[in-house]
C-alpha cells in the first residue's frame, strides 16, 4: 500500500495486499450477492490504511446490522474516520469515534461489532481493540501452534467496556498487543464462520474454528483463506451460509519499515497539505492530522524512540491487571 492510502469497503472481494512488515489476504462475500438478486454490498465492512510515514498500518473488520443504504452510509462514515485517524498510533480514539458515529444512528437500530488492529512496523507490534467482535486467532511460526488472540485479562471492569459500536455512549475501549515475529499469522473474521451450522444444527463455534485452522497447511498462506472457507462449507454440508462472510489473514513478512528519506517525507508532507487544502475548501474528506507522540514524531529521527510503543502498551496492560487483582481482593 502507498502512504495515506485507504483500501476497502463493503463489496465482495478476494484479494491480497502488502504493507510494511505485513502481507494481507482479504476475502469478503455478501450473503446474497447482486448476481443472485441481493445487494451489491453486504453488511460486513473492511478497511486497511497506511500512515504518511509508512510505519502505521491499520486494519478494520466490522459487522454492521442491516443491509442496503444504511450499510453504505456506515461504510462511507467509517472510511472518513479511517482517514482522519490514519496517522494515529493509539487506536482507542478512533474506536471511540466510531462508537459515537453509530450511537448517533442507534435510534434506527444501527450497531456493529468491530475488530480494529494497528501494526507499528518499527517494533513489530500489533495492537487490537475488540468492540464485541469474535476474537482473532494467532499462529506463532516458532511453535506452529494456533491459539486465540485475547486480552491478557478478561475480568469485569467498572463502567462500560468494549461493547459493540452504537450500543452505549460513552463506552471505553481497551487495547492490548502482541509482538509479531517473521512468519507469525493473525486471522480476523466475522461471525458467519463460527455460526456455521451442520445438518444437525450444531454451530462450529470458536473452538471448532480453531480445530479447522490447525488442520490447514500454513506453509502456503496465500491459499489458507480459501481452504478455510472450503472446510467451513464442508461443516455446513455444502449448504450456503446464512450471513455475510469476511476473513482477513495477516502474516509478518519480515520486512523492515521504509526508511524515512527526505524525498519520502516531502511526498508525505505534500499529500497532507493537499488534503488540508481540500478540507478548507469544504470537501468531505477529513484531514488526517498527525498524532503528537514521542514515537511518531521523535521516532522519525531516533529509532530507539520507536521501540517505546510496544513497551508502553505492555506496561499499561500490566498496570490494568494489577489494578483488577487489587479490586478483586
Amino acid at each position: 500500500m502507498e502512504c495515506m492510502e485507504i483500501w476497502g469497503g463493503n463489496r465482495a472481494i478476494d484479494n491480497a495486499v502488502s504493507m510494511p512488515g505485513l502481507d494481507a489476504w482479504i476475502h469478503s462475500r455478501p450473503y446474497r450477492p447482486e448476481s443472485q438478486g441481493g445487494e451489491s454490498g453486504g453488511g460486513d465492512i473492511h478497511y486497511l490504511s497506511s500512515c504518511a510515514t509508512g510505519r502505521i498500518s491499520r486494519m478494520l473488520i466490522a459487522d454492521v446490522s442491516g443491509h442496503g443504504a444504511a450499510v453504505e452510509d456506515a461504510a462511507a462514515r467509517l472510511r472518513t474516520l479511517m482517514l482522519r485517524y490514519s496517522n494515529y498510533l493509539d487506536q482507542t480514539r478512533f474506536v471511540q469515534a466510531m462508537n459515537r458515529e453509530f450511537e448517533s444512528v442507534s435510534d434506527d437500530g444501527g450497531f456493529a461489532t468491530a475488530l480494529v488492529a494497528t501494526y507499528w512496523a518499527p517494533s513489530d507490534f500489533l495492537t487490537a481493540c475488540n468492540a464485541g467482535h469474535p476474537r482473532p486467532l494467532i499462529r506463532r511460526a516458532a511453535s506452529g501452534a494456533w491459539s486465540v488472540l485475547e486480552a491478557p485479562d478478561e475480568s469485569p471492569q467498572d463502567g462500560l467496556v468494549n461493547l459493540p459500536l452504537g450500543v452505549a455512549e460513552p463506552t471505553s475501549y481497551r487495547q492490548f498487543g502482541v509482538r509479531l515475529h517473521p512468519g507469525d499469522m493473525v486471522l480476523i473474521y466475522t461471525d458467519a464462520l463460527i455460526e456455521a451450522s451442520d445438518g444437525a444444527g450444531r454451530q462450529l463455534g470458536e473452538e471448532g474454528l480453531l480445530e479447522l485452522v490447525r488442520g490447514l497447511n500454513a506453509a502456503h498462506p496465500e491459499q489458507l483463506v480459501r481452504e478455510l472457507l472450503e472446510t467451513v462449507s464442508a461443516h455446513r454440508d455444502g449448504a450456503p451460509g446464512g450471513d455475510d462472510e469476511t476473513v482477513l489473514l495477516l502474516r509478518h513478512n519480515g520486512a523492515r519499515p521504509p526508511r524515512l528519506t527526505p524525498v519520502r517525507m516531502a511526498k508525505a508532507t505534500g499529500q497532507f497539505i493537499g488534503m488540508l487544502w481540500s478540507d478548507l475548501r469544504g470537501r468531505d474528506e477529513a484531514t488526517p492530522w498527525p498524532e503528537v507522540r514521542i514515537e511518531t514524531v521523535g521516532g522519525m529521527f531516533f529509532d530507539r524512540l520507536n521501540q517505546r510503543w510496544g513497551q508502553a502498551v505492555e506496561a499499561a496492560s500490566h498496570s490494568e491487571r494489577k489494578s483488577d487483582t487489587v479490586k478483586q481482593r
